[in-house]
């Protein structure tokens, strides 16, 4: 049974779980979708939100951003640790998946449809009834696997053979692929538009069989949660605005640069700094 907010037209939806990720002293949100939806709605977009979750945590999001959760015993919930050698990540709760049938009507035509899944909760090819300008997918969910324990390890994601659609861009980071370059150009191949993110070293773009590689302003991180998922919202966002994928990438690295200086959301950036970037960009 979902519980529906009255459907209102949105400009950018999000399908994936909103998360609870644990900390020592804490349980916080978390999830692709927290992050984008925020950091779209930052932009100023008009943001939906599908997702399945549990009551754990309240959500408290600004107006302009509609929710369709369907009911889940426990949120998706990931405990991280972080050690010398990297972060080990284990997944303690999954809720359901995500079918695209709870997706309002008149949501099925936003400007933005953002496949962002963190546990392979839905599928990575929408409808045919579904009628966005741009899909935009962040496939961290896809290439992950978990055991019986709920440790975290990489698993390739493995898009159809034929394209990916013509309307789509994708985003993800080189840790998600363990740096398998082999991997990164074979993605590039049936993707029409590929940012790659190298954490403090920026992205590489791949469009039209070139690629560029964009370096972002030094700044000193705090926590690059969410980081990935900021980044993706805003080039998106700046490739349907622009349709010029180089300059969605510059903006979108300031933007993320932006979020690594606060702890967890409070790195979404603000309007004001949204505004800024957009003005360095435009310089």
């Amino acid at each position: 049974m979902f519980h529906i907010v009255p459907p209102q037209p949105v400009d950018y939806l999000v399908i994936g779980h909103i998360t609870v990720d644990l900390t020592p002293t804490s349980l916080t949100l978390g999830g692709s979708a927290t992050y984008a939806a925020l950091t779209a709605r930052a932009l100023g977009m008009r943001v939906g939100i599908v997702t399945t979750r549990g009551d754990e945590i309240p959500l408290d999001l600004p107006d302009g951003i509609q929710v369709v959760s369907g009911k889940a015993e426990h949120s998706t919930t990931f405990e991280n640790i972080y050690t010398p050698d990297g972060r080990i990540q284990y997944l303690r709760h999954l809720a359901p998946k995500i079918d695209f049938s709870s997706v309002p009507e008149a949501w099925r035509r936003a400007k933005i449809i953002h496949l962002g899944p963190v546990a392979q909760e839905v599928e990575p090819q929408i409808p045919a009834d579904f009628h966005p300008e741009l899909v935009g997918r962040t496939p961290q969910g896809w290439m992950r696997t978990w055991g019986d324990d709920g440790r975290v390890k990489p698993s390739p994601w493995k898009p159809l053979g034929d394209p990916l659609d013509q309307a789509g861009a994708v985003v993800f980071s080189v840790e998600d692929v363990l740096n398998d370059e082999e991997y990164i150009e074979r993605i590039a191949q049936v993707t029409r538009v590929l940012a790659v993110t190298e954490g403090a070293s920026g992205c590489r773009l791949f469009w039209h069989g070139d690629s560029r590689r964009f370096r972002p302003p030094s700044v000193k991180e705090v926590d690059p949660t969410g980081a990935g998922d900021i980044f993706a919202a805003a080039f998106f966002i700046r490739l349907l605005n622009t349709r010029d994928p180089w300059e969605a990438a510059r903006f979108a690295n300031r933007i993320a640069a932006i979020s690594v200086t606060r702890p967890g959301i409070s790195g979404v950036p603000s309007a004001r700094e949204v505004q800024d970037c957009l003005t360095e960009v435009l310089d």
